[in-house]
């Protein structure tokens, strides 16, 4: 369950590394707790440095410290209840970074990501991530 100021790690290649939610997007069930699979606007927190070469590169760091950035919930702490009864927690609070068009603004994902996302529409993230659980 994330909330507003809640902190999150962001598990792709877009150039953040920690993130704070501002606003969780989604219909008023919930009372504004977002949860695996929720879209969220967040404030990038701790990005990469960008070094002179990479400016250059085609490769360029695509956010920077004080970025306001959409992002999709793909990991949390709060365990999350699967159909057949079984509980799902992680180890940490996790987001993959979107652009105003609900596309992956990196492309890759480093990290396990939770197999409700392809229940909720999110299957390109699914198909990215090394692991599913």
């Amino acid at each position: 369950m994330i909330g507003l100021k809640g902190c999150l790690n962001v598990i792709d290649n877009s150039g953040a590394l920690l993130v704070e939610c501002v606003n969780v997007l989604k219909q008023k069930v919930n009372n504004g707790w977002g949860s695996v699979g929720d879209e969220i606007v967040c404030v990038v927190k701790q990005a990469r440095p960008i070094s002179a070469a990479a400016q250059a590169s085609a490769t360029a760091v695509k956010v920077r410290r004080g970025d306001v950035r959409r992002a999709v919930i793909v990991r949390t702490k709060k365990p999350v209840r699967r159909p057949d009864g079984r509980f799902i927690r992680f180890d940490d609070n996790a987001v993959v970074l979107l652009n105003n068009k609900r596309e992956m603004l990196g492309t890759r994902i480093g990290g396990v990501v939770s197999a409700d996302l392809r229940m909720k529409g999110w299957g390109k993230i699914v198909s990215l991530a090394p692991k599913v659980i």
